[in-house]
């Protein structure tokens, strides 16, 4: 059924403790900490299905998984770091494109009451003015490590802006910026930055090895925002953000790769060299988000300070 009016209108404040939730992505990294965050929250039902029981590529599947749900927070993903990005860009184009694309689909004609859509900052020109600001989205092309990654996630963004303005879907698109925390992905293959430093200085200081080499020059800079806070800003965007302006989550910090190096590691102990492989890519150059209009939207602000939460993911390394 294919329905042209305006059937779905505007729904303002949520009370998430009555609805039906369904997270997809929910058994990842942040999923697990945004389970969590709406549960603090009060949320009493919370579905989080795996990928093995639903491929959210195929149209069937997206069907299916919107049946019972009131909201629709949209996590999953094939994410990876530079090297995977560059080994697989057909692949995290095509997969991230079509669970968005059906899954909004189906959720408009299931009458689902807000979809809320999670991009990335991959999602920005390589040369972004920064502080990133959201009205910056379009002025020019991502970081190409990024582009297949970053293009398909923003295609979400266009159509939820067409489902709200065509058919009166309440759906909004976040912007979270690099995340980190306990529970992080460590596989070398496909994991981001900070959990493959890392796991990089533990085992160099564990096989007592003299140096450790790190992708690129270390001028790039980053920002990174610890993942409970991003599951806070996640749940109040959910509850209280109703508008069709993206809104970008972060700390509103940036620190080279180099710094990010040498602080993780003095934390972890590891006494060697760093020796930096100028033959591999920097990508994007800096990274910064403006994050003036999620504090005004719906008050969010991060909290947590930045050696204090790398200090936390490093214990949670070694405890597993």
């Amino acid at each position: 059924m294919i329905r042209t009016s305006k059937g779905q209108s505007k729904i303002g404040a949520l009370n998430i403790k009555d609805v039906n939730i369904l997270i997809t992505g929910g058994n990842g990294f942040l999923g697990k900490h945004l389970v969590e965050e709406f549960k603090n929250q009060k949320a009493i039902h919370i579905a989080t299905p795996t990928s093995q029981e639903f491929d959210l590529r195929e149209k069937k599947a997206c069907q299916e998984i919107v049946k019972k749900a009131d909201i629709i927070v949209h996590l999953a993903a094939l994410v990876g770091g530079i090297g995977y990005n560059r080994e697989h860009p057909a692949q995290m184009f095509y997969d991230n494109l079509m669970m968005g694309i059906h899954l909004m689909h189906e959720a408009w004609i299931a009458h689902v009451k807000k979809f809320v859509a999670i991009g990335t900052i991959c999602c920005y020109p390589k040369y972004t003015p920064v502080p990133f600001r959201e009205s910056d989205l379009w002025s020019g092309y991502p970081e190409e490590t990024n582009a297949p990654y970053g293009m398909a996630k923003k295609m979400l963004l266009v159509q939820a802006q067409a489902y709200r303005k065509q058919y009166g879907m309440n759906s909004i698109f976040l912007l979270p910026v690099n995340l980190y925390g306990p529970g992080d992905n460590f596989d070398p293959e496909s994991s981001h930055v900070i959990p493959a430093l890392i796991r990089r200085f533990a085992e160099a200081k564990g096989r007592n090895q003299k140096e450790v080499v790190v992708w690129g020059t270390g001028k790039a800079t980053r920002e990174f925002l610890y993942v409970k806070d991003a599951a806070e800003a996640i749940v109040k965007a959910t509850i209280k953000y109703d508008k069709p302006d993206p809104v970008n989550i972060g700390a509103g910090f940036e620190i080279s790769i180099r710094d990010l190096a040498h602080k993780i590691q003095s934390i972890v102990g590891y006494e060697g060299r760093i020796i930096w492989d100028k033959t591999k890519p920097d990508g994007q150059p800096r990274r910064m988000l403006d994050t003036k209009r999620a504090k005004k939207e719906f008050g969010f602000k991060a909290h947590t300070d930045f050696d204090k939460g790398l200090r936390e993911t490093i214990k949670w390394f070694y405890s597993v």
